[in-house]
Parts: structure tokens; sequence; C-alpha cells
């Protein structure tokens, strides 16, 4: 009975409506009522005796007259601690209007591959074993031969291979173009391609061979990936991990098909070029898009290395 009666004498105490001390109001506030039920929830955790009741047309949020300090203080650290909760979005970086120069880059790509198809009857002199010369093949990459990682991704097994990469890596790359430049962009992918035939000529046996820009491609969903991983990681909140799982999926589903597919050469283009988009982010966070002169300087570095390559096959190749 005694019990009963200090639950009566609590109760009888003066109620009196709590608000949070003055604070920096936030970008995105809840409605009024789901504020006032969170306010509820906050002082609730905190041991604060509390309750809501009807007031016009919302609630209010009531605490015993005794507790009425406590539970200001603790409602105005709340919002200062959230008031900028949940943040605001990244500014949108405008796209970069390159897509006549990178669809004529993938052009190029298509020609070259005719070229190394004409076995020499519209030329004056022997046509060169392109397959020969600039296959990744990873015995005469482990023995110093370099140029293999970069002739490999210009090579292509047949049209239809070529048609392939060109028609869904061209997604890909088109997009990256826009978003980084086109200088940036190409640098990245070569890097990417460069170092993902290098990773798999060590994994695999001596005897593996493999052509193809889709090592490069998968580092263009690598890259994109991580873009979007460290640019809007606070919006995903515990979601944060959605953009590499659908770029592995990706993976499972484009990289993995066809009996000459080489899943290893695609799944390194893949991490390296995750890798590569989350230092480019961060770079590109601290410094900035590179402008238009780096983007032509970082392009032109990108031609010479592929020139310096089939030059150093054609030279030195067997």
């Amino acid at each position: 009975m005694e019990h009963t009666g200090e639950i009566r004498e609590s109760y009888e105490e003066e109620w009196s409506e709590v608000t949070p001390g003055p604070v920096a109001s936030s970008a995105i506030m809840p409605p009024a009522t789901g504020r006032v039920q969170l306010w509820a929830l906050v002082l609730d955790a905190r041991s604060v005796p509390c309750r809501l009741e009807r007031s016009g047309g919302g609630l209010c949020l009531l605490v015993p007259v005794s507790h009425l300090e406590r539970a200001r203080e603790e409602l105005r650290l709340f919002e200062e601690k959230n008031r900028d909760w949940p943040p605001a979005a990244p500014p949108a970086r405008p796209l970069a209007e390159n897509t006549l120069a990178t669809l004529s880059i993938l052009v190029l790509l298509a020609t070259f591959h005719n070229l190394t198809q004409l076995e020499g009857m519209l030329l004056t002199f022997s046509q060169p074993d392109w397959a020969a010369l600039g296959t990744a093949q990873a015995a005469e990459i482990r023995g110093g031969q370099w140029w293999r990682l970069v002739t490999a991704l210009t090579l292509h097994a047949d049209s239809l291979h070529l048609v392939s990469n060109l028609a869904i890596g061209g997604i890909f790359v088109l997009f990256l173009c826009r978003e980084l430049g086109s200088g940036l962009a190409w640098s990245l992918l070569l890097g990417a391609g460069v170092l993902g035939n290098l990773a798999n000529a060590y994994v695999q046996a001596p005897g593996h061979s493999s052509v193809g820009a889709s090592t490069a491609v998968f580092g263009a969903v690598g890259i994109l990936a991580a873009l979007s991983l460290v640019r809007y990681r606070q919006q995903l909140q515990r979601r944060w991990p959605l953009p590499v799982a659908s770029a592995l999926a990706l993976l499972a589903l484009l990289g993995t098909e066809g009996k000459n597919t080489d899943l290893g050469a695609h799944l390194f283009g893949f991490l390296f070029g995750t890798c590569l988009g989350l230092l480019t982010e961060y770079l590109l966070g601290r410094y900035g898009r590179p402008g238009r002169l780096m983007n032509v300087l970082l392009a032109l570095l990108s031609a010479v290395v592929v020139i310096a390559a089939w030059w150093a096959a054609l030279a030195f190749g067997e």
C-alpha cells in the first residue's frame, strides 16, 4: 500500500511542457509530431520521466517540474549533436562534354582490330603476327616483356569479342570519361588494365595467355563503384557496401560467361580499378577535377604508353 501511495504522489507532482534550449536548427527537420516523439524517446533513454499529451493538432512533451532543467539540457545536447544530420548530399559535379572524343577512341580501337585481321593482302609489306607479339602471355610477362601488359588490351580474339567489349564496356567508359574528364579516365583505365594483367600473369600458369580490353572495362566498373562509395558514404549509412556489391554482381553476370572468359583478368581489373578509384576520389576531393590542360597531358601520356608498348613489341618481340 505504501508503494501505491508513492506512485500516486509522483503523478500528483506538477508537470510542465519541455523543449530544448536554444540550438542551431537542423537543415532537415522531421515533422513536428515526429520530433516531439523523438524527444520523448531521448528522455526515456536518459531515464527522465516524461509523457506525451495531445495539444491542439499535435503533441506536447511533459516532464515533472523537478526534472525540467535536466530534460532541457538532455534535449539541447541531443539537438546540438544531431543538428547536421542527415548530412547534405555532396554538390553534383558538372559532367564533361567529351562524348565525341570518347567514341572516337573506341572507334580507333575497332579500326586497329580490323587492321590486325588484314593478313597483309592490302599491304606492301609483310603483316606482323599481332597476336604473337602482343598477347598477355604469363611466361613472357614474367620474363620481362612488359609491353604485353599494354598491347593485350588493344587486341581481341574475334569480332564478337570486340563488339561485346565496345557495346557493354563503352557505356561504362563513356560515363567515366564524362565524370572525370577524358585524360584522367583513360589513364585510370589503362592503369587498371595493366595492373590487372600483371597480377593475372603471376597468378596463372606460365602457359596462360589472354587478350582483350575487358580487363580495363572491369577496371572502369571498379572505379565507378569506388567513386560512388566514397562520394555518397554518408548518405548510404548502413547500406554503404551497395555500390561495390552492385559492381560485384555485374562482374558475376558479365565477367564469368563464355569458355574463353578470363575470370582472373576481370577480377584483377575490377580490384585495381577499385583501388585507383578510391585514390582518385580522395585526390579529387582535395584538389578538384584536373583542368583542361592536365586532361590533355594525361591523354597524351596514355597514347604514348600504348604506342611505346607496340614499338617495343615490334622491336624486341619474337
